[in-house]
């Protein structure tokens, strides 16, 4: 027994030849590979909401100008038809602010005559009946601010999915405000004060617009604050139930037939990206790509490739930076 051991633990010493794993391929050696393949893609986003009565929603400025609100009457029965509260002056041209149909509208954001930005909340109004609210944090705004073309909503154990209209903007609203009804006015003074539509003081009268004039605002359509979300309305056939839960999905960009990989082929993000494209002779090129949508699935290659190539999975590892004798960092040339 102590021969055995003694010529085991010979076997084992440095002197001995170094030991062998079989099967293992030479470091560097690409095992996995994976071609572009095309698909039709889309970026989603999917939100929690409910079924809300009566939701307050946000409509912002078309161009950027100097706001100049209508006075509104009180709206008796719900509109059949928008209904015309601002315009938004530039360049001595008005663009019209208008509150759909079936809404009211419910307050002033921002002051008369001041100047705004485009997409500046400036109205807010009230949907009439049922509708589907979602809020959106911060991580989420900026994703979907641009793609709301898109929405569809799914009531927990209940109907859908259904195509949901978005109404208004996803900013988040200040209180609105109605002015009181202006005091009485001798008739001269009445004409040139009852409201109708007046530019900026350095652009010329536009004509009278009496179809959309109306003296008097109410002061019970004042709305509260609301934090950034989505509001939107289902269609008239869809049965909703206040305060039923909901799940709403944006579909913030849509790409199709695009070319695509695997995300584990690609290194980088944010557009642009790498590749290593596997040569006939087993060697890598790695070779600058144009990032497009992403599903977490796959990624679009937009360009930099042409379908044909022969891509080794994962992607190229990036070199870390090196520091330079001024303290900065370099990427790999």
């Amino acid at each position: 027994m102590l021969v055995v051991v003694a010529a085991a633990a010979a076997g084992c010493g440095s002197s001995g030849p170094a030991p062998t794993t079989p099967g293992l391929a030479a470091r560097g050696t690409t095992m996995t590979t994976t071609k572009p393949s095309r698909q039709d893609l889309a970026n989603r986003v999917s939100l929690t909401g409910k079924v809300t009565m009566n939701p307050v929603f946000g409509l912002a400025a078309p161009v950027a100008g100097q706001v100049r609100y209508f006075d509104v009457k009180p709206a008796q029965a719900t509109p059949t038809k928008p209904t015309r509260v601002a315009n938004v002056w530039a360049g001595g041209k008005p663009t019209n602010v208008d509150v759909p149909a079936g809404a009211t509208f419910a307050g002033r954001l921002v002051d008369d005559r001041v100047t705004v930005a485009a997409g500046m909340p400036i109205v807010s109004a009230k949907l009439a009946g049922y509708g589907i609210v979602a809020d959106i944090d911060a991580a989420q705004a900026y994703k979907i601010s641009d793609g709301l073309a898109t929405v569809s909503a799914q009531i927990k154990n209940g109907p859908g999915p259904f195509t949901c209209t978005v109404l208004g903007t996803i900013a988040a609203l200040p209180a609105g405000t109605v002015p009181a009804p202006p005091a009485a006015q001798p008739s001269g003074a009445a004409d040139r004060q009852s409201g109708k539509q007046a530019p900026p003081p350095a652009d010329p009268g536009p004509p009278a617009d009496p179809g959309q004039q109306a003296g008097g605002g109410g002061t019970d359509a004042a709305s509260e604050p609301t934090g950034m979300r989505v509001v939107c309305a289902a269609p008239a056939d869809v049965k909703l139930i206040n305060g039923a839960a909901a799940t709403v999905e944006v579909v913030t960009a849509k790409a199709t037939n695009a070319l695509v990989l695997p995300v584990e082929a690609v290194a980088g993000g944010q557009g642009k990206g790498k590749v290593d494209v596997v040569r006939p002779d087993k060697t890598r090129e790695t070779r600058d790509v144009v990032l497009g949508l992403t599903d977490g699935k796959v990624v679009e290659i937009k360009s930099g490739l042409t379908g044909d190539e022969t891509v080794a999975v994962p992607g190229p590892d990036l070199a870390p930076a090196k520091p330079d004798g001024n303290g900065s960092s370099e990427g790999p040339r």
